[in-house]
């Protein structure tokens, strides 16, 4: 954790940007801090060592810049890369299960996808494989950037400027959020994996 604080310190903006542009936009970065990255920086912005409009800044153009590139990797690669029956992560169903799902929650499978770690990575691409309408993905990729770029990042730095020293307890406040964020993805698991083994 602390080494992801060097990181936001020495590499500042361009480097909270290609965080985000990488963890939200390419397959491959879904390992990379989303949520714990926006709350660190917010907090360091509180205590002086960042400017919050510049990483609100960062945040948002990296977010929609990589939701743009992921769905334009799905739509050109998505084909070939869920074509495989026996692939473990990109199986042919989850195609039509993408599909149904944004005709189904539309905007919501968008913005709300911006909350959840991994499925923030997958959504782009997912979307893209399913052709949903790209100026309507434009739309929603624009609301959810803001939201999440802009909410999450002004929450920190507002509770940074509300509890003095706050950013000293960065490490305990984002490990308190990983572990939050990704319970969500656990109870899904156990739930697929409970109806999977069911006769």
């Amino acid at each position: 954790m602390s080494s992801l604080i060097d990181v936001i310190l020495s590499a500042s903006y361009l480097g909270i940007f290609f965080i985000v542009f990488a963890e939200t936009g390419l397959l491959v970065g879904f390992f990379l801090p989303g949520d714990s990255l926006l709350i660190a920086a917010g907090l360091l912005a509180a205590g002086g060592k960042l400017n919050l409009a510049g990483v609100m800044a960062a945040v948002v153009v990296g977010a929609f810049l990589g939701n743009t590139a992921g769905y334009f990797i799905g739509q050109r690669f998505g084909p070939a890369v869920f074509s495989n029956q026996n692939s473990r992560f990109f199986k042919p169903e989850y195609v039509s299960q993408a599909q149904t799902f944004f005709v189904k929650y539309g905007a919501l499978a968008v913005i709300l996808a911006r909350f959840v770690p991994i499925v923030r990575t997958l959504v782009p691409t997912l979307a893209g494989v399913s052709r949903m309408p790209f100026a309507l993905y434009t739309l929603y990729n624009i609301i959810g950037a803001v939201l999440w770029g802009v909410g999450l990042t002004a929450l920190a730095y507002y509770l940074g400027q509300l509890i003095p020293d706050l950013d000293k307890y960065i490490l305990l406040i984002v490990a308190v959020v990983l572990v939050v964020s990704v319970i969500p993805i656990v109870l899904k698991f156990l739930q697929a994996r409970k109806r999977a083994v069911k006769p």
